[in-house]
């Protein structure tokens, strides 16, 4: 089953009149979504309590939750005590995770700007192995997100190598940031989309491609890459959604796709779920 969420919280959840994000997860429901990402972006910064009571609140509503960490993490980075410290940030993120009962923390591979490629690569998994290391017992699985801008850490290919030294990492794929590092090229037909899961078969096996969890929206890019996210209203940036359905549909898997458009988050996610459910 594939399930479709927001990532954090749209402009019409506080136009609602919530305000607190333990709120969401029946708010979600009620908008006629499955999934939520919690948005730790800035930092982790709830209580354990907060964290339980949004996990209650997402087990009632039937709402399947992820956790974004900290978008300061650096898996790649060339200072030892600067990356090492993004371990903490991890735990931090898994502790979250667990208080909710979320499955996946979403994690940003890091910089490539000042080493060569291969070297980022090595760093990156120096750095989850020791996170691994640290939390030896969790259920939770680690996600590395490809990412958007071509000095960053992050195509499929260096995601997929990178998940292959554990089998608690799997690739978070967000097409927006393929698209955009490839500046639009990369996201055009169905079958387009279909290889990004072929090639997580080939890599890591068919259950990581069966259960891929996703990020989409549309992204301005710049020849560096992503500038910025959008809403499903631009008609300049890319990439469109429908193919994406299409493949699902065909491919049959169970991804679980998280929008990330620029306040509309909500809006654009159900869009796709009810384009995916016209096809059947």
């Amino acid at each position: 089953m594939v399930k479709f969420g927001p990532g954090g919280n749209s402009e019409s959840f506080y136009a609602a009149g919530k305000k607190s994000t333990w709120e969401a997860p029946k708010w979600v429901k009620d908008f006629g979504l499955d999934a939520y990402e919690y948005q730790g972006g800035q930092g982790i910064r709830g209580s354990e309590d907060s964290f339980r009571r949004i996990g209650e609140e997402a087990r009632a509503a039937g709402i399947s939750l992820s956790v974004h960490a900290p978008y300061f993490i650096s898996l790649s980075g060339t200072e030892e005590e600067k990356r090492l410290g993004s371990i903490r940030y991890i735990q931090q993120s898994v502790a979250a995770a667990e208080a909710m009962g979320a499955d996946i923390i979403v994690i940003h591979t890091g910089s490539a700007s000042k080493i060569s490629r291969a070297e980022a690569v090595e760093l990156a998994k120096d750095t989850m192995y020791r996170a691994l290391c640290a939390l030896p017992d969790t259920k939770v699985r680690f996600g590395l997100e490809t990412m958007g801008k071509l000095n960053q850490l992050g195509t499929l290919e260096e995601v997929i190598e990178i998940c292959k030294i554990d089998k608690r990492l799997c690739p978070v794929v967000d097409f927006g940031h393929l698209n955009a590092r490839n500046l639009g090229s990369y996201f055009v037909t169905e079958d387009n989309y279909a290889r990004v899961y072929d090639a997580i078969s080939r890599g890591l096996g068919g259950e990581y491609a069966e259960n891929l969890h996703c990020h989409f929206s549309k992204i301005e890019y710049s020849k560096g890459g992503e500038k910025k996210h959008l809403t499903f209203e631009d008609q300049t940036f890319g990439p469109a959604f429908e193919p994406l359905m299409n493949a699902l549909y065909r491919v049959g898997v169970n991804s679980r796709i998280i929008c990330e458009s620029d306040g509309t988050m909500a809006e654009d996610a159900l869009a796709m779920k009810q384009y995916y459910r016209s096809l059947g």
